[in-house]
């Protein structure tokens, strides 16, 4: 299993590298680390091969095809610098190594002549079709807690068990690879846990709105929460990063609903990440507890 990372930068260039041990052009990927989710590790690999900062945007079909040592399979992204200044796209002093020697950024008909091979052709095409850029929401339902039947006291101040913990903690890079800044949650416990393990990584707040706790939500004023939010998200500078909506079982109907989504029945810690452009859904992905 590995994962990369169809990276577009200014003026429709993508992001290519070169392979010494095989003489190939292809787009930054690798193998994940033993636990890594596919996402977390395609930003990690592009930042490790070009010194790239990105953040995923819409997922790209995988690639499936025969190696050495059996079927590889590849789960590719669009993706974008986190910063587009000349400063941070500059390559021109990365250090090759016996795995890259060469990074570059080429016109996207410059890079159909390069890459080497035709997959890798053909996942460039479908990129180009998902190319502009998309304002991405995470909706997240909290990670495991206590049983209501155990806990005495408000069911407010439920917390999560330790498994519930160690879901929240393995959400974090997997939130940091959509560069998720806006953390917007129910002020429940259980629901502010789940997101504390991302907001200490990152240094961001955590927005608490009792609209999307299960003991005040109602269908009107959540659809409407959702839609600001969204609407917010839509104004901000395209530099923005994406928006985080945590809530409960019986709230999440009425985010879909805001969002123009079927409910996905998502299990605790569980996630949907989805790409908007213009406030229509361009696509959608779902991340597993874990």
């Amino acid at each position: 299993m590995s994962a990369g990372v169809v990276v577009f930068g200014p003026n429709r260039t993508v992001l290519l590298v070169h392979r010494p041990k095989y003489d190939d052009w292809s787009f930054p990927k690798g193998k994940l680390d033993p636990g890594e989710r596919a996402a977390a590790a395609a930003v990690r690999e592009v930042l490790e091969e070009t010194g790239v900062r990105v953040r995923l945007g819409a997922p790209l079909a995988s690639q499936r095809y025969p190696v050495r040592d059996g079927m590889k399979t590849v789960n590719y992204w669009v993706g974008r610098p986190v910063d587009d200044s000349a400063e941070h796209l500059d390559v021109s002093t990365y250090a090759p190594n016996a795995e890259i020697d060469k990074v570059q950024w080429v016109s996207a008909p410059r890079a159909r002549g390069l890459l080497t091979y035709e997959h890798d052709v053909e996942t460039l095409e479908e990129a180009l079709g998902l190319r502009k850029r998309t304002r991405t929401v995470v909706v997240l339902r909290h990670a495991v807690s206590r049983a209501r039947k155990t806990w005495p006291g408000d069911d407010r101040r439920r917390p999560l068990v330790a498994g519930g913990r160690r879901q929240a903690e393995r959400l974090a890079p997997v939130l940091a690879a959509y560069g998720v800044t806006r953390l917007v949650s129910s002020g429940s416990t259980r629901c502010t846990q789940t997101l504390e393990p991302y907001a200490d990584a990152t240094g961001g707040k955590l927005e608490v709105d009792d609209v999307l706790s299960e003991e005040d939500a109602t269908p009107k004023a959540v659809r409407r929460k959702v839609a600001d939010l969204v609407a917010e998200l839509e104004e901000a500078p395209r530099t923005a990063g994406g928006l985080l909506v945590c809530t409960h079982r019986p709230v999440l109907p009425w985010v879909f609903d805001a969002l123009g989504l079927e409910d996905a029945g998502l299990e605790k810690g569980e996630m949907l990440v989805v790409h908007l452009r213009h406030g229509r859904v361009v696509a959608t992905e779902r991340h597993q507890a874990g």
